[in-house]
């Protein structure tokens, strides 16, 4: 009988592991939660889903790939968590290079491109919520 509990779990708990759902949630909603307007001050802009057209220095293409822990979270809450810390990582790389905007950021899961002004990609499963954006450092004109 104990045999039959211990596969029992077991095979539940690959079912539950295997989960990886895509789902796509508003990047204004996201941007807008009181840890990302805290967070995201830096005096860097984002630009999703297009490149401008006035920029002084390109300084490379980046990629920010980040999970968090998904477990006792809503599937939006872990995938707005981890979208902010997708945007953080862009942050500090524009930082670090001297460029002032992280322009064409786009969904990015699995090298698969999602390109959207309203939405970002957010692949979950029963424990783990991740979240890869890829954007373009430049430095803009004023």
């Amino acid at each position: 009988m104990r045999h039959l509990v211990g596969m029992l779990i077991l095979v539940l708990s690959c079912v539950a592991q295997a989960r990886d759902t895509a789902l796509f949630f508003s990047i204004q909603d996201a941007m807008a939660t009181v840890e990302a307007k805290q967070k995201l001050n830096q005096g860097i802009e984002f630009v999703f889903a297009k490149d401008v057209k006035n920029t002084k220095s390109n300084y490379g293409t980046f990629v920010a790939n980040r999970k968090t822990n998904a477990f006792n979270k809503t599937d939006q809450q872990a995938c707005n968590w981890v979208f902010l810390s997708s945007m953080l990582s862009l942050q500090q790389r524009a930082i670090a290079e001297g460029g002032n905007a992280v322009v064409d950021i786009h969904s990015y899961y699995k090298k698969n491109e999602y390109s959207s002004e309203d939405e970002f990609e957010c692949h979950t499963g029963a424990f783990v919520s991740g979240v890869a954006l890829r954007g373009t450092v430049v430095k803009l004109s004023k």
